[in-house]
């Protein structure tokens, strides 16, 4: 085990000396090289710059995404439809069938027999049209109406023979987008709650929605975080769990809890985070954070808390994120608590981090890792949900050569691609409840961690779109890791995977696949909620579920679909689930260990530095 030197506080963030080295960009080079640079990171970075610049340019008025591939989705789905002719006269058959029913409807709209939603009713999950008042003409018919168009596009963006795969998404998404921004609920005329509203506070709602627009337009402009989210303090009244920062390098903070219990577990829990999200997402409030429940449970627990990088860390490889953050930290807890096997959990992007760490790990024969928790993470990414819609070769071009420009991903694009996936809840009903309803939503915890959003370097984020969106190389035993293959059937520690029921980042099928890569015992959990809301889950808060299996590692294979059917189903919350299988998986209860290893009054308490920036 390699011997990991504590940095001392006077080497803050801003006086650290990277251990990879930052190459400036090419401008002047107009040859581009038989291998993509992001694929063969040792490959000079020669782009063609105006090209690049241009592209960067219009990106902002397109919100990142390439035009070239839209048009491209577009361009299939309409020459395949075009020399479809049985499916272009089945689909104005439908026209035909939908506007009779709907003028069937407009005839008896005032007759007491007439059901609200004798067309077509919302989807489940659809609450543009919940209240009451949607029942009543014309608002009614008007919903209908709406609902009608929208299954229509959807009908004929999807099945057009010879479309492939990838394009009819794109299709059908971007109809999605256009439809959603139509609705009548975004209308203050065609929206009857706006309006009884109006009418019963005399317009005063609009009169706040104006305030509201106004707020929040003058802090866009200034930069400034949302209105509410001064309640929520990094390290008063979120990330406030004490502890202390254990060890630093260029790239992480190593947070080490204090224990709350008089005796604690023998092996420690290491946390892996996401780098695209602040860490305290499992150190939120009090109630709801994960950290302070494991310290409750006589856990010794570790964070790391990633640096935010900037333009001068653009050649930051994804691998470095496993050398100079899980390895040195698990070398760091080496060197507190020698001895011990580690519990790893890693969370989304963190998750698929800690499988490639640990697949190399085991190949090396390095056993430290007791137990892994992976939460809502992915490693095959065939069926990555709409996220993979932006990811395309077009697409990741287009999108490097936005990175290029400024050397990392901006945080309002990386925003703006998950407000995108659920536009119907993070957009346009925000605008209707905020601007025409006159209403502020209530501040919260997890809103505010949401808005404290993080950059990803240029050279990370391309390498992690190519080699394990775009061409899934880590699924199909191609990942390297210090120039060898790695395979996650080398995994043999006891693992236990949390995916959760609504999640548009990480589908849980597509979380499940673990089932059949690892060669180890897989506990699967699938918790009710989505990426964030269904992993933050306190036992006090009423409303979780979820299910639960085990699989030997020896025990046939089964589908998500028989799973789904076979798993009980549990009214509570999944954490307590998972505390249980790590005590039955830790040793004795015992005296806690030391808080660092050596001199750490230099260094920070807890949450440190890299939180804050």
């Amino acid at each position: 085990m390699s011997v990991v030197p504590i940095v001392p506080r006077t080497q803050g963030p801003a006086a650290l000396t990277p251990s990879v080295q930052h190459i400036a960009p090419s401008t002047t080079s107009t040859k581009r090289p038989a291998d993509n640079p992001a694929a063969n990171p040792e490959a000079p970075l020669e782009p063609y710059p105006l090209d690049r610049a241009f592209h960067a340019l219009l990106a902002r008025f397109t919100g990142g995404i390439s035009p070239v591939a839209l048009s491209l989705a577009w361009l299939d789905w309409s020459a395949h439809l075009a020399a479809a002719p049985q499916r272009q006269t089945e689909m104005a058959r439908n026209v035909l069938r939908d506007t009779g029913r709907l003028l069937e409807a407009v005839a008896h709209a005032t007759s007491a027999e007439q059901k609200p939603w004798s067309v077509i009713q919302p989807q489940g999950r659809d609450r543009r049209f919940k209240d009451s008042q949607w029942e009543t003409a014309p608002f009614n018919l008007l919903a209908q109406a709406f609902l009608l168009g929208e299954r229509w596009w959807h009908d004929a963006a999807i099945g057009v023979r010879g479309v492939s795969r990838a394009n009819e998404a794109i299709v059908e998404f971007s109809v999605r987008q256009m439809l959603d921004m139509l609705a009548p609920s975004n209308f203050a005329v065609t929206n009857p709650e706006v309006l009884g509203k109006a009418f019963r506070s005399g317009g005063e709602n609009f009169v706040f929605g104006w305030q509201n627009w106004c707020s929040d337009l003058m802090r866009l402009l200034s930069a400034a975080r949302p209105a509410g989210d001064e309640q929520f303090v990094v390290g008063k009244t979120v990330a406030a769990s004490p502890g202390k920062i254990v060890y630093r390098n260029e790239l992480i903070e190593l947070i080490q809890y204090q224990p709350t219990t008089a005796k604690v577990r023998p092996e420690p829990i290491l946390i892996v985070p996401a780098w695209i999200m602040k860490y305290y997402i499992l150190d939120l409030s009090p109630q709801n954070s994960l950290v302070r429940y494991l310290t409750g449970q006589g856990f010794t627990v570790f964070m790391i808390s990633w640096r935010n990088p900037d333009a001068k860390d653009r050649n930051v490889a994804f691998d470095d994120y496993r050398k100079l953050g899980v390895i040195v930290a698990l070398d760091a807890i080496g060197r507190i608590m020698p001895a011990r096997k580690i519990h790893g959990l890693g969370y989304c992007l963190g998750g698929t981090l800690l499988s490639i760490t640990a697949a190399a790990m085991a190949r090396d024969g390095d056993n430290r890792l007791g137990t892994i928790t992976l939460l809502a993470a992915q490693t095959d990414f065939t069926e990555a949900g709409e996220l993979t819609l932006f990811i395309n070769e077009s697409q990741v071009s287009f999108l490097e050569d936005v990175m290029w420009e400024r050397g990392y991903l901006d945080t309002t694009q990386m925003a703006g691609a998950f407000q995108l996936l659920r536009s119907n809840d993070l957009i346009w009903s925000r605008l209707s409840h905020d601007y025409l309803m006159g209403e502020s939503a209530p501040p919260s915890d997890l809103m505010a961690w949401n808005a404290d959003a993080t950059r990803l370097p240029y050279r990370m984020h391309s390498e992690y779109l190519r080699k394990l969106f775009l061409n899934n190389d880590l699924a199909e035993g191609r990942y390297r890791v210090e120039d060898r293959s790695i395979s996650l059937s080398d995994i043999h520690a006891p693992t236990f995977v949390v995916g959760t029921l609504a999640d548009h980042v990480a589908p849980w099928r597509s979380v499940y696949k673990i089932h059949y890569q690892v060669d180890a015992d897989v506990t699967f959990l699938l918790t009710s909620g989505g990426h964030n809301a269904g992993v933050v889950a306190p036992p006090d808060e009423p409303g979780h579920s979820y299910q639960m299996m085990i699989k030997a590692a020896d025990a046939p294979y089964v589908g998500p679909d028989e799973w789904l059917k076979l798993a009980p189903h549990v009214e509570a919350s999944w954490w307590p689930e998972w505390a249980g299988w790590l005590a039955s998986r830790s040793g004795e209860f015992g005296g806690p260990p030391p808080i660092g290893f050596g001199d750490v009054d230099g260094l920070p308490d807890a949450p440190g530095d890299y939180v804050r920036s």
